[in-house]
């Protein structure tokens, strides 16, 4: 069986400039998967590699067996893959429960025709739609918040909904760009808590993009470590934490030996 998500030397150049060369990655079903480096290592351009905001220059993209690289944003989150964004990008103005709706109607049945005869078809498919949305906003318990404007929500919230939103994609892959930014310590922990149950709630991948170790490390089984736009590592959290490679890139010696109480 081929990877869920398969990047074959992926290349990627801006002008002169190349943002990310010769990428190869895997993600399996169900995996949860780290990907790490500095800043401007190429983390969120692989990202929108991914989601068709950028074409590839070279390589090859391939989900669940075949390729999508060229397809536009929208076909591939059809496809199934989602995304939140490092700066969360919620419809501010809209109540919490018509974010997470408005992600359901992805997958409507019904056409315009119906959409604008109002027949019974569009009414049972509305219906069902309002009934997945607080069935999803209760499991993050924010169906008592779901008539607040999203804007009014604390911080963590909002991450959270940006995160149920796009579940309400169905995906089979989910990718978190910076998920801890902006969040304490208590917050990063139940972060954590959060990721943990979403792989194991809704059985999906994760691909994670994340600048704090200690949540890469306390749920990913395998990282990714880019630099330069360049793959220079991959392993479990103990082989990256120990590669030299990585540490002079990226973790420091401090960053990199555990700690304990």
């Amino acid at each position: 069986m081929p990877p869920l998500l398969q990047l074959d030397r992926v290349t990627i150049r801006f002008g002169g400039l190349t943002a990310v060369s010769e990428v190869s990655a895997t993600v399996e079903p169900g995996e949860l998967v780290g990907l790490i480096g500095p800043n401007g290592a190429g983390k969120t351009t692989v990202f929108n590699l991914i989601t068709g905001v950028y074409a590839a220059t070279a390589g090859d993209i391939r989900f669940d067996g075949q390729p999508i690289d060229g397809l536009k944003p929208y076909a591939i989150t059809r496809r199934g893959i989602a995304r939140t964004f490092q700066n969360i990008r919620l419809f501010p103005s809209l109540t919490v429960f018509d974010n997470v709706r408005v992600a359901f109607h992805l997958h409507l049945a019904h056409d315009a025709v119906h959409s604008l005869t109002r027949g019974p078809k569009f009414f049972e498919e509305e219906a069902r739609l309002r009934e997945q949305t607080r069935e999803l906003l209760g499991i993050f318990q924010l169906e008592r918040v779901q008539d607040e404007p999203a804007r009014s929500l604390p911080y963590g919230d909002q991450r959270r909904l940006e995160i149920i939103r796009a579940l309400a994609t169905r995906p089979k892959l989910l990718l978190l760009d910076e998920p801890a930014a902006g969040m304490n310590p208590a917050e990063k922990v139940e972060l954590m808590r959060l990721i943990q149950f979403i792989q194991e709630k809704f059985q999906l991948a994760i691909l994670l993009v994340e600048h704090d170790m200690k949540v890469v490390m306390g749920v990913c089984r395998r990282i990714h470590v880019l630099e330069y736009g360049r793959k220079i590592a991959e392993g479990t959290p103990e082989a990256i934490r120990a590669n030299p490679a990585v540490i002079a890139a990226y973790l420091g010696t401090e960053a990199a030996t555990p700690r304990h109480a």
